[in-house]
């Protein structure tokens, strides 16, 4: 679809039955295609439900509110995990979040969802949807909080080790640079100091460091490692010169690195990071299969609760017996006031007195009760941008 003119915000709306909900149906439909295709439009069939006391439907309509931010927010965070999980792929995360077992992108299969869940769907009681969507997600919302954070502190540990193997000379790990024959080991009198050499005093180092000290043993230093600024440099002298040495080798700016080479510690900081490293590629798969999954239930969720949302409204707006056509549409970009007034002019007439005051008071029809938009339809917004990423 073209990015530019259409929206993936979606209008979850309903209007009573005239003669038939089809032809409800048409009359939107022709109205909002009339005026340059204003929006896409589907019908959103959702099934019968058991209708309870009005008290009860008021009751569930104030609980629904509740449960559709928690079920958008837990969809927010699987959706934001997967892009922090994709890390250098987030361009992917699209493509990965596909609901319904990924037959069809989630814009696509939105107006069929309803009927793809069973669990959610029952006649006996307006209850049992809403609390398997609430069992359903809170479960997500709980697994996520626990795979998220054990994911993280091997990645945060995996980066530490990281940062201690790269960086300046000054501060990373030495572990992959320097090598046994670079040292004298186990000598009475004899120690090899590991020096960092600034690029442009490499001359000074040549000519001065025997000199730096008494018992500096001759042609000892070599050139290790280089890295944009600087030489690592080992040398050789006897212990006892040791402060000396590095108290002159400061004045020329020659750094000497407080290293002691132990090679069972840096064969141990190999091996944990090989061990680090292989435990987050073997997670990684079964953790981005687990969130499409679960933003697949999550996001199939929420669009139960929209639709009951609507279910519950229409009855208690429209009355009974339950007699109304459930639409889904897609708003161009550009029209979205004009589609606003032509849905406007086609339901006015079902709320006088909300007329009397949007009539009043706005040019665009829409009163905002309670941070609700207030519509003579019934109008729920189902905000999709929030699985967009740049």
């Amino acid at each position: 679809q073209d990015k530019d003119t259409k929206m993936t915000e979606f209008w979850l709306i309903s209007a009573p039955g005239e003669k038939t909900c089809q032809q409800t149906w048409e009359k939107l439909h022709a109205a909002t295609t009339k005026h340059n295709n204003l929006s896409t439009n589907s019908k959103f069939n959702i099934p019968d439900l058991k209708v309870g006391t009005l008290d009860v439907l008021v009751g569930l309509s104030d609980e629904l509110a509740k449960l559709d931010a928690f079920v958008e927010g837990v969809v927010k965070k699987v959706a934001q995990y997967m892009a922090d999980v994709l890390e250098d792929s987030k361009d992917k995360v699209q493509e990965n979040l596909l609901a319904n077992g990924g037959a069809k992108l989630f814009l696509v299969f939105l107006p069929h969802v309803f009927h793809t869940k069973q669990k959610y769907c029952s006649s006996s009681s307006d209850a049992v949807p809403f609390l398997f969507v609430l069992k359903g997600v809170n479960q997500i919302d709980n697994d996520l909080k626990a795979r998220a954070s054990a994911y993280n502190n091997l990645k945060g540990n995996l980066q530490n080790l990281e940062r201690k193997n790269a960086g300046s000379l000054l501060t990373r790990s030495l572990a992959d640079i320097v090598k046994k024959e670079d040292f004298v080991l186990d000598s009475e009198y004899l120690v090899t100091l590991l020096v960092i050499v600034p690029k442009s005093n490499y001359n000074d180092w040549v000519k001065q460091y025997e000199t730096l000290a008494e018992m500096v043993v001759p042609r000892s230093s070599n050139v290790l490692f280089e890295d944009q600024d600087s030489y690592l440099c080992n040398v050789t002298l006897f212990r006892k010169a040791v402060d000396d040495f590095k108290h002159k080798a400061r004045e020329y700016k020659f750094m000497v690195r407080d290293f002691q080479y132990n090679e069972e510690e840096m064969k141990a900081d190999k091996e944990e990071m090989n061990r680090l490293s292989t435990d987050k590629k073997k997670q990684f798969g079964p953790l981005v299969r687990w969130l499409k999954v679960n933003f697949s239930e999550a996001f199939i969720a929420w669009i139960h609760v929209k639709a009951l949302r609507v279910f519950v409204e229409s009855v208690l707006r429209y009355g009974l017996p339950v007699n109304f056509q459930a639409m889904l549409l897609q708003p161009n970009k550009k029209t979205m006031k004009k589609l606003r007034e032509v849905l406007y002019d086609l339901y006015k007439h079902l709320d006088s007195s909300a007329a009397a005051i949007i009539d009043a008071t706005m040019d665009i029809p829409g009163l905002n009760l309670s941070q609700q938009e207030y519509y003579p339809y019934v109008y729920y917004k189902i905000d999709c941008n929030l699985l967009e990423f740049k």
